[in-house]
């Protein structure tokens, strides 16, 4: 039996077989899981992801910033399912011009739609789930750390600080009713959606260099095996967490990991305190 063994998650953000949603929704399968993903356009495309998965998934509609979509969703999931213990928030979005050059130049239009899309709807969906969610469920969304500020990442990175935070409130308003809620904080992984961020390629390295069990943008397994360990039993008393998966990054200080003993021995010892 696998750990997601009698579960059915609800998973967001599959738009390619490289999106991390994609990798999720396979392993949660192999782990026993039954799965329904979400379209948001292009929904003859999905649906061929949804028949590449190891067991053929639904597929709902669904724009996380309409109020007529999320009221609608539940019947709409009612013809696949009956109840659900999990929803994986993989979602965001910041128009260009809320990315690159100086943050102080954004325009207000652009950082809503940054924050409605990335972070308001984190809340918004899993209230519009809540009638189907079981005892002791989980909610997870997708991260990236916002502990810092990120060269050209701007109104994207101010909406994952208020992810974190919202997913925080999240946790307490929920917990009484025995679902958890929890954020995993990725490295970068290369996506459809990663390709659009301005510097990718300087965050791959950096978390290269950085990582002390390595890091491989092209591999999302360790990322989606991480969502799914929080969806199982197995962390029962886990919520309002941000969970790193980034081989360690996040860690260390500035620049590149130095394993032990590769540093040169000084002439005299440092001084003491």
């Amino acid at each position: 039996m696998g750990i997601l063994e009698g579960r059915t998650l609800l998973i967001t953000g599959v738009v390619s077989s490289s999106s991390i949603a994609f990798h999720v929704a396979r392993i949660a399968q192999e782990e026993g899981a039954r799965v329904v993903l979400t379209a948001y356009g292009r929904r003859g495309l999905i649906e061929r992801m949804a028949e590449s998965l190891p067991r053929a998934a639904p597929v709902v509609d669904l724009d996380v910033t309409s109020p007529r979509d999320l009221g609608d969703l539940v019947p709409r999931l009612n013809d696949h399912i009956d109840g659900l213990d999990g929803v994986l928030h993989s979602i965001a979005y910041a128009p260009p011009r809320a990315l690159g050059g100086d943050l102080l130049r954004g325009r207000w239009e652009d950082a809503a739609t940054a924050l409605r899309v990335s972070a308001f709807s984190f809340a918004a969906l899993s209230e519009a789930v809540l009638p189907l969610m079981n005892e002791r469920g989980s909610i997870v969304g997708l991260d990236f750390d916002a502990s810092v500020a990120w060269p050209h990442y701007n109104w994207m990175g101010v909406s994952k600080a208020a992810l974190e935070s919202c997913s925080r409130y999240m946790a307490r308003d929920l917990g009484p009713r025995g679902i958890r809620v929890n954020l995993v904080a990725a490295g970068p992984v290369r996506t459809l959606a990663a390709s659009g961020v301005p510097g990718f390629p300087q965050l791959e390295s950096a978390f290269a260099e950085r990582a002390p069990l390595g890091w491989c943008s092209s591999d999302p397994d360790p990322v989606a095996r991480t969502c799914v360990a929080l969806f199982s039993s197995w962390l029962p008393a886990t919520t309002g967490e941000i969970v790193h998966a980034d081989g360690g990054a996040h860690a260390q200080g500035l620049g590149p990991h130095v394993p032990d003993g590769a540093v040169e021995p000084r002439d005299s010892p440092p001084a003491g305190r």
